[in-house]
């Protein structure tokens, strides 16, 4: 890994970025927990919540295709004001007690950002674009960055809103992601140069969508994310039905200790010649993972086997994004990634959905083959479709 480091500005861009991303983590729970305590109303928070989930998957692929046209500085600054604009109004809102309308409003017009986790990973293809095994390594380091990133942002919104004041929690994420992204954008010298936008037709000048292999990594981060969003309910299930509601917390860091502890490993080993191996490799072991979940008696056994699923996450993810690397025209790299990362949203939102309902009708852990079945699914998706694909290439 020091080698990643060793490249001028890669040190500068990567902890300006920081603030940005543990921020993107913070903004989800902070909204909810706001809006709960200030309205009394879970079923609000939650369609608030769901509603921004809603926005950012459309906007993200958007804006993902303007910093590929455009670069990564002259769409972000804009857009990160904006942000700003909309969190202040959200922040107003809740407040001075405005309609619930206005919630959905301001949620939504907020939710207008570039991932900063896919622009910072095109940072780190254009510097080592020739060098393959310093992009592999690159890529395991930004998946830690990301578990840890989400390790620690929801616990610090929710200490934030219970014990400052309800809002502290989305003040706080608001000014992290605004001055993190102005930061991160400032850092222009190793700021991908605009690819060449190819002509309509050309070769290369295809969107992500009907690129061949793409829609199939699209369903591998879409059941990936369901994975994720049940597994997370079902845990927090399991864990009370166990008598220690107030470890669900630690328990889930477990799960993400054990996919950054697998990430530095795999980050440190000789990348596979095909990321679509990994990519099935990967998913095989996140389901077969979680089946001994279904069966786990105890809390110290439950946190065990939680850690040891979480070890398949990272590598994984590596391989994904990896394959999204070899497979999107450069032109389109920005949206391509956003594409996958909208995707893993969208999944990580009916997960829970699906988590929900598994918990109030199965019960805990029985709620666990819901995660277990996402899992068949991304494997069943990477198996066939992604070896094609690797056989083509």
């Amino acid at each position: 890994y020091r080698r990643l480091f060793g490249v001028p500005g890669a040190l500068a861009f990567t902890l300006a970025a920081l603030p940005a991303r543990l921020a993107t983590s913070m903004l989800g729970v902070s909204n909810v927990v706001m809006i709960a305590l200030v309205r009394d109303s879970y079923a609000l928070a939650g369609a608030v919540s769901a509603t921004g989930v809603a926005a950012t998957a459309v906007a993200s692929p958007l804006l993902g295709r303007l910093v590929d046209r455009h670069g990564q500085a002259r769409v972000a600054v804009p857009a990160a004001l904006v942000f700003a604009v909309g969190v202040t109004a959200m922040l107003l809102c809740v407040r001075y007690d405005a309609p619930a309308w206005a919630l959905f409003l301001c949620c939504a017009g907020s939710s207008g950002l570039p991932s900063t986790g896919a622009m910072t990973r095109a940072r780190w293809a254009a510097l080592h674009r020739d060098d393959g095994a310093a992009r592999h390594t690159a890529n395991s380091f930004e998946q830690v960055v990301d578990e840890v990133c989400f390790m620690g942002g929801p616990v610090l919104a929710m200490v934030l809103c219970t014990t400052l004041f309800p809002e502290a929690g989305l003040l706080t994420a608001g000014v992290l992601m605004t001055a993190g992204t102005l930061l991160f954008a400032a850092r222009r010298g190793t700021e991908p140069p605009v690819a060449p936008r190819p002509a309509a037709g050309a070769a290369g000048g295809s969107a992500p969508l009907r690129v061949p292999g793409f829609p199939a990594v699209l369903v591998v981060f879409l059941a990936t994310g369901t994975l994720f969003g049940s597994l997370e309910v079902a845990t927090v299930a399991a864990v009370d039905t166990l008598g220690a509601g107030a470890a669900s917390s630690p328990v889930l860091a477990l799960q993400a200790a054990g996919s950054c502890l697998a990430g530095l490993a795999f980050g440190a080993l000789r990348p596979a010649r095909h990321p679509a191996a990994g990519l099935a490799a990967g998913t095989c072991g996140m389901a077969l993972g979680v089946l001994p979940l279904t069966a786990a008696g105890s809390l110290p056994v439950l946190a065990v086997l939680l850690f040891v699923a979480g070890m398949a996450t990272a590598p994984t993810m590596v391989s994904g994004m990896s394959l999204v690397h070899r497979l999107v025209p450069a032109a389109r790299l920005n949206e391509g990634m956003t594409t996958a990362y909208t995707g893993l949203l969208a999944g990580i939102a009916a997960g829970a959905a699906a988590g929900g309902h598994a918990v109030e009708r199965l019960g805990a852990p029985a709620a666990y083959w819901v995660p277990a079945a996402a899992g068949a699914l991304a494997a069943a998706a990477a198996l066939p479709g992604l070896r094609r694909t690797t056989r083509s290439r």
